[in-house]
């Protein structure tokens, strides 16, 4: 059985600064670039019917598409860090949409996620390195930054069983409206409202 989660593809531009990255860190297991994407919602091990309505109802969302920005480098987990993750610049697009999202899977009786959305890019897994190697390697790429890149639709992804970081499979994708159409359905509902009022 797939799991499965939502998430933002990373263009290959940004993919290729965060490469760039790979390395300098004794123990660390990385991500292949070809698996980087930002989780916007885990969803889990679940059965088939129940995949097919959480992808009809994100078939209903209708979200402007946006631009990000990563920066930053940093670990996870406080006393014993188990992951270098790429920090998302602050963002209330992706807040908004990944917040949409969330309330669907509640709709739909998904167990929330106990943890609290921060968005990220996963570079690598840890294990047994010592904190100050991790510190080091922080302090040596804290300016990291990537050029805003846009975000044009965001996806249903599935990872097989396996020890984690991918491989990772798109299984549906839906765009988001461009901002010029966005400002045309607005301007266009004051008519489509009137016509229903009579």
């Amino acid at each position: 059985m797939p799991r499965l989660f939502t998430a933002l593809e990373i263009p290959r531009d940004a993919a290729l600064s965060l490469s760039l990255l790979r390395g300098g860190l004794p123990g660390a297991r990385w991500i292949d670039v070809e698996n980087y994407h930002i989780t916007l919602r885990f969803i889990g091990d679940v059965e088939g019917h129940v995949a097919d309505e959480v992808a009809n109802a994100l078939d209903r969302i209708r979200r402007p598409e946006f631009t990000l920005r990563l920066s930053g480098v940093n670990a996870f987990g406080s006393k014993k860090p188990h992951s270098v993750v790429a920090s998302v610049a602050p963002s209330p697009d992706i807040q908004a949409l990944q917040a949409e999202i969330e309330r669907i899977c509640q709709r739909l009786m998904l167990a929330p996620d106990p943890r609290k959305f921060t968005p990220h890019v996963s570079l690598a897994r840890l294990r047994n390195v010592r904190n100050e190697e991790i510190a080091h390697y922080l302090s040596s790429r804290g300016n990291f930054s990537t050029a805003p890149f846009p975000v044009g639709r965001f996806v249903l992804m599935s990872s097989r069983d396996s020890v984690g970081g991918g491989p990772y499979i798109v299984e549906e994708a839906w765009p988001l409206e461009s901002r010029r159409s966005s400002y045309q359905n607005l301007a266009e509902r004051p008519f489509e409202a009137a016509r229903i009022i009579r």
